[in-house]
């Protein structure tokens, strides 16, 4: 059972630093965030739990909430707005919030699952991202032609449950419906399972091997499958021509936030891979430092080079002045084919 309750308040959190998966400098969610059954997932701390009820509470002004929150600390971009399950249908306060973000000129990326729906009006240059739970194709393939049919800017990000979005024949039709209506980006956001979750996922298993499934579940560390889930996701968006990683809006601006972005999916990937931990983390010391600098580092690398700017290595300078230069970087393009790693390769 759902119950919604009207509150005064929306959930709004500010980053100094993007962080994956969605790369947002402001986060607005204008519902409580366990909102769905029998699994709801908060897309923003990405953890999943169950419940046989539920109180979502949803923000009764989103404007004037806004308005007030804002009036000394304005919306840095890009803006996440969880506008995620049913709630959105009923209530639209996503599309609210979305509106003040267009009437703010600021950048958003707009968050939809498979039981919610499209915003009726979008900027320009938003970015909408669906995420396709619970698995129902029909309700998924609905949403993906919209989004191609009305030239919106969008893409999937993936809930990596296990055993759910785990499987390698749904994760295959699912990349196929992305390529069919051109999503620009297919990805996946690791998801933890709390003990609610895992019971709930338990008693809905059936087939031959659900022993072993009930065992990984309850006995096992479930971080391995979700990191090669992500990478065969990866490996699956190479495959349809999309981007593995949420685009986030306006990501073709050459920006000190973008930057970070780009160190930091970097860092994060080598870590991942246990590649180069000391590499890992002065791309991220980097990161932080370009996303906290006043000055763009375009004008910077403009004026003079970017081995100006204290507290820069190498690589990130030599990457860094590339991607101002062409929009790529050929160190991030040797780490995204080490990244790409599907599941069942060397399989027959």
């Amino acid at each position: 059972m759902i119950v919604y309750k009207k509150t005064q308040h929306l959930r709004l959190t500010r980053a100094h630093v993007p962080e994956p998966p969605y790369w947002a400098a402001t986060t607005i969610a204008p519902y409580s965030p366990r909102r769905a059954s029998p699994i709801a997932i908060d897309y923003i701390d990405l953890r999943a739990s169950c419940a046989d009820r539920f109180e979502v509470t949803v923000c009764e002004n989103v404007r004037d909430d806004l308005e007030r929150t804002t009036a000394r600390h304005p919306l840095h971009a890009p803006v996440l707005i969880d506008a995620t399950e049913f709630a959105e249908v009923i209530f639209r306060r996503g599309q609210e919030t979305l509106q003040f973000c267009a009437e703010q000129q600021v950048a958003a990326l707009h968050l939809v699952s498979a039981r919610g729906e499209l915003p009726a009006e979008i900027q320009d240059d938003a970015v909408v991202a669906i995420a396709p739970w619970p698995i129902e194709f029909a309700r998924i393939e609905m949403l993906f032609a919209e989004a191609k049919e009305r030239g919106l800017r969008w893409g999937v990000v993936i809930p990596i449950i296990y055993p759910v979005t785990t499987d390698l024949t749904a994760l295959a039709e699912l990349a196929e419906l992305a390529k069919k209506y051109a999503a620009s980006f297919f990805a996946g956001a690791p998801v933890e399972l709390d003990a609610t979750a895992r019971n709930a996922l338990a008693r809905s298993l059936t087939g031959d091997d659900h022993n072993d499934t009930y065992e990984m579940l309850f006995h096992a560390d479930l971080g391995p499958i979700r990191l090669a889930t992500e990478r065969h996701i990866a490996a699956l968006a190479g495959e349809i021509n999309a981007e593995d990683f949420v685009i986030p809006p306006r990501w073709d601006r050459r920006t000190n936030w973008n930057g970070a972005v780009l160190l930091t999916l970097l860092a994060n990937r080598i870590l991942a891979m246990n590649r180069d931990e000391d590499l890992a983390w002065r791309l991220t010391r980097s990161a932080k430092v370009i996303a906290q600098l006043e000055k763009p580092i375009e004008r910077v690398a403009q004026a003079a080079s970017l081995s100006i700017i204290d507290s820069l290595d190498e690589i990130s300078i030599d990457l860094l002045t590339e991607w101002l230069e062409t929009g790529r970087s050929s160190f991030a393009g040797h780490i995204e084919k080490q990244w790409r790693l599907r599941r069942d390769s060397g399989m027959d």
